[in-house]
């Protein structure tokens, strides 16, 4: 007697450990030349003896499938702030939720429980256009082996590639050097981040941070600046861009289009100068104390010598018009003088410079006190409101219904982010926890796969600080972070087909915190977009 069911669904439903077998219906695939798509495999087990099953998909012809085994991660509590409706896993947390996804198709599969693979179906450019089936192949020790199928359409359009929507993660230099046992920057450390490079671009992540100086976000870090710097004359600075430039070039390498730069004063309202070290292996070469002010005479003649050679870098790279630079992250209204100070110090040194900074204040973008506001969603309405420009994030929070991709954010609100940037006109997006793998606010290290929220909830909710997991020798994914690209390339489909911010189709995106929250709408706006092509 067969003890093992299986089925096909949709990427945005998460499969539990207990989640109950469910029918196995009709899937009906519609892929674009240039893009990617993703659905699972749901196996469950109702017999008393563990089980070893293997999974395999084949894609259609001209196609990719990859097959991920979905992995679990405890989770010892909701995240506050967030009313029944807007939570996933209810009736799960506490308990295992699903979200690494292991490069292998097989699992051992226990007692009265359920596994799900992840399948990322890829169709390159010159992918021709027709009808193909996608087949999957499930095959349970000791039980006959199952196909699922699943209908698969290539539409004739392919995804425009330029102009990208810049779209940034604050990238962990220090987390791969302490995670896999490098120094920054030998040989090992290089091997290294080009695969996390890569992974970025591939999830639509369009732009590389670089580490020019430590950066001073989120506590001390462990020294980890790419610019080489000499004080061996008083007063007189030396630079070496060496590291700087491989970095930049690696990063175009792996796809990257747009560069971000280190916040040039420390968080939360410039209040100090940045640390820099004359080296990366001694934590205490500092070339002036922490509490060094931020617009000090030290602090602007240093500027005032390496602002110059920044900017003939990056026009020798030739990414002067894709780079985006910072003065402080999250200034608050009581730091308006302080960050305006700091401002004035950049203007002065660096003419050239435009500025993007974290907002969640509009009182502070009309003062002008950045050039290019980046807005919390929270906020987002009184930017538009006050007709003010903005790049759109979100961080901690808001929760409640707003989009957020913590381990208990419903998929389908995250999947809603792409669509959600386009219908409101953001200039581009932010996160800073693409693989923050620390305890909050120090140089601890821990264990992504026992604790998603720096060891600090519910101030830092479950799945706030990373989207990936850090594999034997590059990232491992999240389904969080495959849902949210599978939404930066439902812009790009928006974008290349000419749909604008007040298309009727997006009608229906009432705000942030206001959209349809069935897993079905996503399918059947593109589905009216694509039928017809």
């Amino acid at each position: 007697m067969a003890c093992v069911a299986c089925w096909l669904q949709g990427s945005l439903e998460r499969v539990f450990p207990s989640s109950p077998e469910r029918e196995t219906v009709p899937l009906s695939l519609t892929l674009v030349r240039g893009g990617r798509l993703s659905l699972q495999v749901g196996v469950r087990n109702s017999g008393r003896e563990a089980v070893r099953v293997a999974v395999e998909a084949t894609a259609p012809d001209g196609c990719s499938a990859c097959v991920r085994r979905v992995g679990w991660v405890p989770m010892a509590h909701h995240n506050p702030g967030t009313d029944r409706e807007h939570l996933d896993g209810v009736g799960h947390v506490p308990g295992l939720v699903p979200d690494p996804l292991h490069p292998e198709g097989l699992v051992v599969l226990g007692p009265l429980e359920t596994q799900a693979f992840w399948i990322t179906l890829t169709a390159p450019v010159g992918t021709v256009a027709g009808d193909g089936a996608l087949r999957v192949r499930v095959a349970p020790q000791g039980e006959p082996v199952r196909e699922l199928v699943a209908s698969v359409r290539v539409a004739d359009v392919t995804l425009r590639a330029d102009p990208p929507l810049p779209v940034t993660h604050w990238f962990y230099a220090d987390a791969l050097c302490d995670w896999y046992g490098a120094d920054p920057f030998d040989a090992r450390f290089w091997a290294i981040v080009r695969p996390y490079m890569r992974d970025l671009v591939e999830h639509g992540s369009t732009c590389q941070y670089v580490p020019l100086l430590t950066p001073p976000t989120d506590g001390v870090k462990r020294p980890t600046q790419l610019l080489r710097v000499d004080d061996s004359r008083p007063g007189v600075w030396g630079f070496d861009f060496a590291d700087v430039r491989r970095w930049v070039r690696m990063a175009r390498e792996c796809g990257a289009t747009y560069f971000e730069w280190t916040h040039f004063f420390t968080q939360w309202g410039a209040r100090a100068a940045l640390r820099v070290y004359r080296d990366n292996a001694d934590a205490d070469s500092l070339l002036w104390p922490p509490e060094t002010p931020a617009t000090s005479d030290t602090y602007r003649s240093f500027l005032g010598q390496l602002l110059p050679r920044l900017r003939a870098f990056v026009e020798e790279e030739g990414i002067l018009d894709r780079s985006i630079f910072h003065v402080s992250d999250e200034p608050g209204p009581d730091d308006l003088e302080r960050y305006s100070a700091a401002r004035a110090l950049l203007r002065e040194a660096a003419p050239w410079m435009r500025v993007a900074d974290a907002q969640s204040h509009v009182e502070l973008a009309r003062e002008g006190a950045t050039d290019l506001p980046i807005a919390s969603i929270a906020s987002a309405r009184a930017y538009r409101e006050a007709g003010i420009p903005a790049w759109a994030y979100f961080c901690c929070g808001p929760r409640g219904p707003y989009i957020n991709r913590l381990m208990d954010t419903p998929l389908p609100a995250i999947r809603l982010t792409g669509w959600l940037l386009r219908r409101f006109g953001a200039g581009g997006f932010l996160h800073w926890g693409y693989n923050y793998w620390y305890r909050s606010q120090t140089r601890q290290l821990i264990d992504p796969f026992a604790e998603q929220s720096g060891v600090a909830w519910p101030d830092w909710p479950y799945g706030d600080p990373f989207v990936v997991y850090p594999g034997v020798d590059g990232p491992l994914d999240s389904i969080r972070w495959e849902v949210f690209a599978d939404s930066l390339q439902d812009y790009a489909l928006l974008q290349t087909l000419g749909v604008g911010e007040d298309a009727p189709l997006l009608a229906p995106l009432e705000g942030y915190d206001r959209f349809p929250r069935d897993a079905g709408w996503v399918e059947r706006a593109r589905r009216t977009l694509l039928c017809a092509l």
